[in-house]
Parts: C-alpha cells; sequence; structure tokens
C-alpha cells in the first residue's frame, strides 16, 4: 500500500511527494520535528507534542505554518487515509525554501514555512526488544548546546546510534564532563534502591513528552524520583535501568558498555511503568 503523505498543503501518494533543492531544512537542518505515537488509531498526547513544537518554532525564530488545530485536522486525516492503528506521524517544519542559499534567515512574510508529515505503522505495545530489554554503549556527548529544542540536526545521534551498532548493542548513551546526558533518541533513568534517577530539565537535555508522563505516573504511584546526573559508573551499578520515547515507552536497558544491569533482564519498576503509561495513554488518546 502506498502511503499518503502530507506535503506544503497537500495530500499526496509518498511516490509524489518532494521539496525543494532550496528549503532550508535540506540545505542547513533549519527545521524542527515531533514524533506523536498513534494508539488504536488515536494520537497519544498531542497536546504535549504541540506545546513542544510551539517552544521549539519560538526558540528559533520561526513562524508555524498553520494553527495547532489545523495541525491536528491534518495529523487525524493522515491516519485515517493510511488505515493507521499502530505506529506514529513524523512531522516537520522548516524555514521554507528562499531563491538560494544563504546563512541568513530568509524573510517569512516572503517565504513560507515548509510542512511534511508522514505515517509509519510500528508495534508499540507488543514488541519483543520491550520483554528482552536492549544493550546500550556510552559515547561523547559532542551535539550543539541547545538540545531541548527539538531540531533536525541529528548526525552525530546518528554517528552514535551506528557506533553502538558496530559494537553490538541496540543504542548509545551520551556523556559529558563525566555525566550521561540521554541516549541517541531517548532520555536516560536509572534505579536504585527503588529511587528512579534522571537528568533533570535543562538546555543540555530534550524535553521528552514522554518523560513528562512517566515521571508524573511514577509520582502518582508513590514511587521515589530524583532529578539528577548520574555517571556510566552509577548506572552499571544500579538495579535496573530504561529509556523513554514517544515510540519506545519506557524501554528496559539491561547492559551498558557490556556491563550487567542488574540481573541482566528487563526491571519491575520500568515494566510497571510502560504498563501505567500505555493504559494511561489509551485512555487520553484523541
Amino acid at each position: 500500500m502506498t502511503r499518503t503523505v502530507y506535503v506544503n498543503g497537500d495530500y499526496l501518494p509518498e511516490t509524489e511527494a518532494k521539496v525543494s533543492i532550496f528549503d532550508r531544512g535540506f540545505l542547513m537542518a533549519d527545521a524542527v520535528y515531533e514524533v506523536t505515537s498513534v494508539l488504536g488509531g488515536k494520537l497519544v498526547d498531542f497536546a504535549g507534542h504541540t506545546a513542544r513544537l510551539q517552544r521549539s518554532l519560538s526558540e528559533l525564530e520561526m513562524v508555524a505554518p498553520c494553527t495547532m488545530d489545523e495541525l491536528l485536522a491534518i495529523h487525524r486525516e493522515l491516519v485515517a487515509r493510511n488505515d493507521l492503528d499502530e505506529g506514529g506521524i513524523y512531522l516537520q517544519i522548516t524555514r521554507g525554501a528562499a531563491e538560494d542559499r544563504d546563512f541568513v534567515w530568509p524573510d517569512p512574510e516572503k517565504v513560507p514555512a515548509g510542512i511534511v508529515l508522514f505515517t509509519f505503522a510500528k508495534p508499540l505495545v507488543d514488541n519483543k526488544t520491550l520483554d528482552e530489554g536492549i544493550k546500550v554503549i556510552s559515547v561523547e556527548d559532542q551535539r550543539w548546546a541547545r538540545r531541548d529544542i527539538k531540531t533536525t540536526q541529528l548526525l552525530y545521534p546518528s554517528f552514535a546510534k551506528m557506533q553502538a551498532k558496530k559494537a553490538g548493542a541496540a543504542d548509545a548513551w551520551l556523556v559529558e564532563d563525566g555525566f550521561v546526558t540521554e541516549g541517541s533518541a531517548n532520555n536516560a533513568y536509572i534505579v536504585k534502591d527503588g529511587v528512579i534517577i534522571t537528568r533533570q530539565l535543562s538546555t543540555e537535555i530534550l524535553h521528552g513528552i514522554t518523560r513528562a508522563a512517566i515521571l508524573r505516573f511514577a509520582r502518582e504511584a508513590q514511587m521515589q524520583v530524583e532529578e539528577r546526573p548520574f555517571t556510566i559508573a552509577e548506572a552499571q551499578a544500579a538495579d535496573e535501568a530504561f529509556v523513554t520515547s514517544a515510540t519506545g515507552f519506557a524501554q528496559p536497558v539491561i547492559a551498558i558498555d557490556g556491563a550487567t544491569i542488574g540481573t541482566g533482564v528487563p526491571g519491575t519498576i520500568s515494566k510497571r511503568l510502560r504498563e501505567i503509561y500505555t493504559e494511561e495513554m489509551r485512555k487520553a488518546a484523541i
């Protein structure tokens, strides 16, 4: 089945989708993005994703190409046209396509923002890696300083992911000044003596939408949460570890740099948090 995608105001077969070679998202990664999960044909935490999207646009002084209500309608139309039950929707907004390449931003009154959306099917609830857990390696964090803005500047996270693959691991945890910042495309956590530990929000990490929900559910379940940096050595000595992301929910980590975490199988806390998250998000999805 050929997917229907959305490009700059039009719904098109994916085989006919095109963007300008002068689009600044293509030339300079001058773009922001969001990935919204879909469960049972409904959007998960859409309000959280649009709030972060608006923040990213504001931080980069970009103009939204449509209202958030219009964006919701586009998401729902893509779900319907592609008969998507479980998976996600990728959204990217660029600063648009000027007449030529230039480091100076084009006037948004003259050059409209670009917008692209497409769906993807993926098992989110019944996923083998969630039962078995994943292995990660540590890699030096060499990204730019504004990681709180969800931009398409993903070359270094992609590099880190490939380093992990070459090492026989599924992902990489990025380390700066001796402390873990986050994963290549997720927020990182450890659990020690029943306490969930994760780095506090700042410009050094992405303000994960799933992170916010998971921590809220954890506190509501009377779990203890501590937001602070932690080291790889501390992680290796933890009882369990996990990562969170829009399409991974709460994914267990069973080894870091070859060191087994806890008993080497997914821990009870990450498993419980995933159950709670899945249940609550199904109820709240729109």
